[in-house]
């Protein structure tokens, strides 16, 4: 059996252009938010852990005009209420049909493929991987993911990966007005 290309081999090079010229993030929740792990207590109740450093990388795409959407396989309350919490703009669950959600969006958006970027971590995000301007997977995704990837994060899903994405498009977002840099530097930050 012939040894499969190294995942970096398969990646097309991406340009300072392809990101700059991303007007919407849109990502999984479960393995993206989150590290994947859903605590259902006894009562019902669900929990999940977000990262703060996500929040806080996407309250400042918000300040630099890049558009957030969640689009999340299965619904949840902890879901929305961070959705909330962070007031991310799209907020779409129970759809498994992450492209058919992601072209919706950017159709309502006015926006064309490479104007988007989608992150994701299982094998029904692989077509909107594929479809967007530039697909991203954190480290962990399945194999589907990582190989219509064309980027992947360092850091985990749940553990700053989202963070790693929106650091990357605030450095090369046209429309970034030195919201990053001036907000590190003042005692008044965006709620994460």
């Amino acid at each position: 059996m012939p040894a499969a290309p190294s995942r970096r081999a398969a990646r097309r090079r991406l340009r300072a252009a392809d990101w700059g010229a991303i007007r919407l993030f849109a990502m999984d929740v479960d393995g993206v938010l989150t590290d994947g792990t859903v605590l259902v207590s006894s009562d019902g109740t669900e929990a999940k852990a977000f990262s703060i450093l996500d929040g806080y990388g996407l309250r400042e795409l918000a300040r630099a005009g890049i558009v957030t959407a969640w689009i999340s396989g299965r619904p949840s309350a902890a879901t929305s209420r961070r959705a909330a919490e962070l007031e991310i703009p799209h907020l779409v669950m129970g759809r498994n049909d992450k492209l058919a959600v992601l072209r919706d969006l950017a159709r309502d958006l006015a926006l064309e493929p490479a104007h988007c970027a989608y992150m994701g971590d299982d094998v029904i995000d692989v077509p909107a991987l594929a479809w967007a301007g530039i697909g991203i997977a954190p480290p962990d995704a399945v194999g589907a993911a990582l190989a219509a990837a064309a980027w992947v994060t360092r850091r985990r899903g749940g553990h700053g990966a989202v963070r790693d994405v929106c650091d990357r498009l605030l450095e090369r977002s046209p429309t970034r007005t030195g919201t990053q840099t001036r907000s590190h530097r003042s005692k008044e930050r965006p709620s994460a």
